[in-house]
């Protein structure tokens, strides 16, 4: 499987190459960017550390390598501002997508080609896509609440000293400030999130606060996310190669699962080598159900503001 990234010479792009990389499970990896010199620069590294990784080819160039692209992954975009929502991104970036959108449907995509957006507003950006790309909306899948729900395992991890691996717990909804934690369904090593040693309703509220304020919070110390981000894309991505059919709290069109129509948002998908196999409506507590819904009219409101703006597909 061949797998090039839009935004390969960036610090999101070339974190989820050297992901794909480890990973070896994917045949080819291919960056692309604006500053050709930087992807190639980025390119040769990776190339360098092949002998002790995998048998892979690592190149780079531009969209002449999408007709022959299996995924084609979207990680070019302007960087948030430490207090800046994602949603605030949307005038800043929204004209630069378009452009990306354009010269990749005029490169020509494979028919079954599928489409990972990671740009923010990456659920406003993964609807944009999927309305502008002219291929099946099912092909097209957001990162979504995929970093923030790794994000949110960790951080119960860490403060339970629990194994990581052994943290099971979603975030749906919005990748933004409407995301929503699913305690519902929170398990550690099996048994119930409530029940584990050390829980209680105050940390709870603690670890959600922290995980939506993550992002601010390394671009505040590093300037920007990375490994984290590489790691979630490669998630999506080897699921996608593998056909594996797992379940991710990925971003795509709805059309009716949790009753929520015509927006992107993060819901349990099922993710195979044609993208969105399908959408599992688990049971959720009424709070959480609200609060889906909540984010799905908050992200709506964006959707109709950005259409109006470039127009429909």
């Amino acid at each position: 499987m061949k797998v090039s990234i839009i935004g390969g010479g960036g610090l999101v792009g070339s974190c989820a190459a050297f992901a794909l990389q480890t990973g070896g499970i994917v045949r080819e990896i291919s960056l692309l960017d604006v500053n050709v010199e930087l992807a190639a620069g980025q390119a040769l590294d990776l190339l360098h550390g092949g002998p002790s990784v995998a048998d892979q080819v690592i190149n780079s160039g531009s969209y002449e390598h999408i007709p022959t692209s299996d995924v084609i992954c979207i990680t070019a975009g302007l960087r948030r501002k430490p207090d800046e929502s994602r949603l605030d991104l949307i005038n800043r970036n929204v004209d630069l997508f378009m452009t990306i959108l354009e010269g990749v449907k005029q490169a020509g995509p494979k028919p079954d080609a599928i489409v990972v957006v990671v740009s923010n507003p990456v659920d406003v950006l993964t609807y944009l896509a999927a309305d502008r790309l002219g291929l099946p909306a099912t092909q097209v899948i957001g990162l979504g609440t995929q970093l923030d729900t790794i994000r949110f395992r960790s951080l119960i991890a860490q403060e339970l000293k629990a194994p990581p691996t052994q943290v099971k717990s979603l975030i749906l909804g919005e990748h933004g400030d409407s995301m929503v934690p699913i305690w519902s369904s929170a398990t550690i090593a099996g048994l119930p999130i409530d029940k584990y040693p050390g829980w209680n309703a105050n940390l709870a509220n603690q670890l959600f606060t922290r995980t939506k304020g993550s992002g601010a919070e390394v671009i505040r110390g590093k300037g920007g996310a990375g490994f984290a981000v590489g790691i979630a894309i490669q998630d999506v991505i080897e699921a996608i190669a593998l056909d594996s059919r797992q379940v991710l709290p990925v971003s795509s069109v709805q059309n009716g699962c949790y009753n929520i129509r015509n927006v992107a948002l993060s819901v349990p998908t099922v993710v195979g080598r044609k993208g969105v196999i399908d959408r599992l409506e688990v049971e959720l507590w009424p709070k959480e159900m609200q609060g889906l819904r909540n984010s799905g009219n908050v992200l709506r409101q964006t959707v109709e503001t950005v259409l109006a703006r470039v127009g429909r597909g």
